[in-house]
């Protein structure tokens, strides 16, 4: 080992050295404050978050290849949320839309009779496109939420919701945003401390297999940088 590994080692130590705050069981959370569910039959996949303990956020991932189950310290997360907004395919909604409108409108003003005309076949045709192009812009207009650590840039959590959840993800993000404020002010008076504890925190993700070796070297280098 040489010099600089053996500083880094040392530094490692040192940081592990914190004070550490036992993190709840999910399934004996004394409370309960906000929980979503995502669900999507698709990908036969289900993801439920739980805010529990005031300072904790309970994740419960269960698809057809595992079953992960984990809960996250709001002391060292920061949230983002992200929409997507399908533009292109809302123009091509709209476009279609005024074709049959304007379609429709000839076919009224139109003294002979509407049914046989050849007109209608093309409204037909016109409506089934601008029915689809909305149908694809509905289901492609998505919320995201993702939760990363404070100096790490680890991301710890990802989830994606379409316009049924969009009302229930506002609500629930107002309450977590709500108590990562809470938990803010529970953190050590400095930043060492503070990061120190953050070094604890990915350790225990990294442990329980939701940060891989990689990602936690990576925040691990990110947070020695900054102490």
């Amino acid at each position: 080992m040489n010099a600089r590994d053996a500083r880094i080692s040392k530094t490692e130590h040192i940081l592990l050295e914190s004070e550490s705050r036992q993190v709840p069981d999910r399934r004996i959370a004394r409370s309960v404050h906000a929980r979503i569910e995502f669900r999507s039959r698709l990908r036969r996949r289900l993801l439920q978050l739980e805010i529990i303990d005031y300072y904790y956020l309970s994740v419960r991932l269960h698809s057809r290849k595992m079953l992960l189950e984990y809960v996250l310290d709001l002391r060292f997360v920061a949230p983002r949320q992200v929409r997507h907004i399908p533009w292109r395919w809302l123009a091509f909604s709209l476009v279609f839309l005024a074709l049959v409108s304007g379609i429709a409108w000839r076919i009224d003003l139109s003294a002979l009779p509407w049914w046989p005309q050849h007109w209608l076949a093309i409204c037909v045709g016109v409506f089934g496109v601008w029915l689809f192009a909305t149908l694809v812009a509905v289901y492609r207009t998505t919320e995201t939420l993702s939760l990363v650590s404070i100096h790490g840039a680890a991301r710890l959590l990802e989830c994606t919701g379409g316009l049924g959840t969009l009302r229930d993800l506002r609500s629930f993000m107002a309450k977590l945003a709500a108590h990562i404020q809470l938990a803010s002010a529970a953190r050590r008076p400095t930043k060492a401390e503070h990061l120190r504890d953050e070094m604890r925190e990915h350790l225990r993700l990294k442990d329980i297999g939701v940060l891989t070796v990689k990602d936690y070297e990576k925040a691990k280098a990110r947070i020695l940088g900054q102490h």
